[in-house]
């Protein structure tokens, strides 16, 4: 995808999406014989053949069935995907999001105009907060240029998410609460909240019909400053939204029912357009190291992040920045989309406002006080201890890999994100002696309300290649035709999985379909080589390119003995983020980095000699 975020006047932002196609549902055996390749590299013969047998009775059994019954939900649904998706991984989802779901990062605009510098923070928040605002109202306008893949459309409502959005605990299942309109379908709130030290504010970010300029937020941005450092901190309540879902959903409730009042400010935290948290952090970061703020954007103070809020833009007290957000309305190519957007008005301008100084009379920010009762207070201690056990066993490091970057890689005419999953696998490989199940995000919004497929980058040709690599009996030649033959599959895997003939949300589609009916769960999900291969949200890396921009985020791994592994690309650095979970003894996220970076050179090195 192109990082289109130029301002468009002859394309509205949300014009094609009657005309974008709906999402194909794959062929059972495509998708089969595809899943069999994907389960080859965690398989000994005689395993294999177990599930190629599994597999065979699936095909001709429970599988043929559920596949027609998938194939007629697709005839009544643009995108028979859409909400099974938004329930199975994000809203019947459990385990606490802010960690283990939300994405977060640093942002990037300390690599050209804003260093680390004391004394600087509202300042600069109330210029960055002026972009932001102006971004929603190329949404909010249809201003936006649609984005496109080559010349294909792509689907834009996750745009629509981004803003006045928020996710809603419930015992069960959470709901997605999207309040956004655009100025064509009527009034949209334009409220932002302000969090600090514990405490919650609230101000019109329009007034008269008029955006805030930067003099104007900084006076309201001020205002909250002010009253934080010289008053008690507040009693925390955004904590609770660190929690365990269903406990999060029972607190809520009992905070709604001490006092009517708490129901109003939840409802002003929801529709509001986004968080605004002044952090007392100074994470010192460097454009070679990101790695403490990154850490105190996914790990930081809990109390002033809404967790379940689409957008937090958090603002530290050493004048750098990062965010963190709810995964379940959007994926994260829409806040890189909008904080490139930021990054490059600002680089634009030095980050500094040219406008006028004047500040119009407004009224000043309201503060939004819960009443708390013992239990509400004890709720809040609780989930404050909870995160902060859970923080600590989080390890994220995030650094620049300087050597090369997209230049090197494409004058050797080769893929540059393909290249860095090669890299990672034999990262892997070389660290844990074995090869390690793969998820790559592989974009399909060509298709209307797209969002993602898993493309696994584990093959077996990718794992041929690392046996070759490490072997030291085999010959330069021999391994630069296994490389080639790894990148050759890679590249055809992702390409359909671009195209919706992708296996990973089919068979979904097939369990959830089972499950919908009180079937017994096949066979075929029940086999062992199924999870070991990744399967159920099994993988051990979770991997994302999120574009060859400036912005860069991260994300805790999906299981225990994983890890994490976000990546950008320049045309001279490859910066990556790589998280790992303390608990456990055989993963690290340094070692993992130290590792990527000699695979990366050998594979610049092989590609050199033989020129590719």
């Amino acid at each position: 995808m192109a990082n289109q975020v130029s301002e468009s006047l002859s394309q509205r932002t949300f014009q094609y999406q009657g005309s974008l196609p709906p999402l194909p549902v794959p062929s059972l055996e495509g998708s089969l014989s595809k899943y069999l390749d994907s389960v080859r590299p965690f398989a000994s013969e005689e395993e294999y053949q177990a599930t190629v047998n599994t597999v065979r009775k699936f095909k001709e059994g429970v599988g043929r069935d559920l596949h027609q019954k998938l194939l007629q939900r697709a005839k009544t649904k643009r995108n028979w995907l859409e909400e099974w998706w938004l329930d199975a991984a994000y809203l019947e989802v459990r385990i606490p999001s802010q960690l283990n779901v939300n994405f977060g990062g640093p942002a990037p605009y300390l690599e050209h105009c804003w260093p680390p510098a004391e004394g600087t923070q509202l300042q600069r928040t109330s210029v960055s907060v002026w972009h932001i605002l102006q971004y929603w109202d190329l949404i909010r306008t249809e201003r936006l240029a649609p984005q496109k893949a080559g010349n294909t459309a792509c689907d834009m409502d996750q745009y629509r998410m981004l803003f006045c959005t928020c996710k809603v605990p419930g015992v069960n299942k959470d709901t997605v609460h999207n309040y956004f309109k655009t100025e064509s379908e009527g009034p949209c709130p334009s409220h932002v909240v302000v969090m600090c030290r514990g405490r919650i504010f609230t101000f019109d970010a329009v007034c008269d019909g008029q955006i805030l300029t930067p003099p104007e937020l900084l006076r309201q941005l001020s205002y909250v400053k002010e009253r934080c450092e010289g008053e008690p901190d507040g009693n925390g309540v955004a904590v609770l939204t660190s929690e365990e879902r269903t406990r999060w959903a029972k607190a809520r409730e009992h905070l709604i029912s001490v006092d009517p009042i708490n129901k109003t400010i939840l409802e002003t935290i929801q529709s509001s357009l986004f968080i605004v948290c002044l952090d007392d952090a100074k994470p010192y970061s460097t454009p070679e190291n990101y790695t403490h703020m990154t850490l105190e954007a996914l790990t930081g103070d809990p109390t002033i992040r809404w967790g379940d809020k689409s957008y937090n833009s958090i603002s530290f007290s050493d004048g750098t920045f990062g965010s963190i957000c709810d995964h379940a309305p959007y994926d994260a190519m829409v806040l890189v989309s909008m904080c490139y957007y930021v990054d490059q008005q600002l680089k634009a301008t030095e980050g500094k406002w040219k406008g006028s100084d004047t500040v119009r009379p407004m009224p000043p920010p309201e503060e939004l006080v819960f009443t708390v009762d013992e239990k509400v207070r004890s709720d809040i201690s609780l989930a404050k201890q909870q995160y902060l056990e859970t923080t600590q066993n989080l390890q994220v490091v995030c650094y620049a890999f300087t050597s090369f970057g997209k230049a090197a890689i494409k004058q050797r005419k080769l893929h540059p994100d393909t290249f860095i999953q090669l890299a990672m696998q034999l990262a892997y490989y070389r660290m844990h002696g074995r090869p390690g199940s793969c998820y790559e995000t592989a974009m399909t919004r060509r298709f209307y309300h797209g969002r993602t497929e898993t493309m696994r980058p584990c093959t077996q040709e990718a794992v041929n290649w690392c046996q070759a690599m490490l072997d030291p009996t085999c010959s330069a030649d021999a391994k630069r035709k296994a490389l080639l033959l790894a990148f050759n599959k890679h590249n055809k895997l992702m390409a359909e999985a671009q195209d919706g003939k992708g296996f990973d949300r089919h068979l979904l589609g097939l369990y959830l379909i089972a499950k919908e009916e009180g079937r017994p769960t096949p066979d075929l999900f029940m086999d062992p080589l199924y999870a070991k291969s990744g399967g159920g949200g099994n993988f051990v890396v979770s991997s994302s390119l999120v574009g060859y921009t400036t912005v860069l985020g991260a994300v805790a791994p999906m299981v225990q003995h994983g890890y994490g592994f976000f990546y950008r690309i320049r045309d001279d650095r490859i910066v990556a983020s790589v998280s790992a979970w303390k608990s456990d003894p055989q993963t690290d996220a340094e070692s993992l980095f130290k590792n990527l970076c000699s695979s990366l050179h050998e594979i610049l090195q092989l590609a050199t000699k033989s020129q590719l």
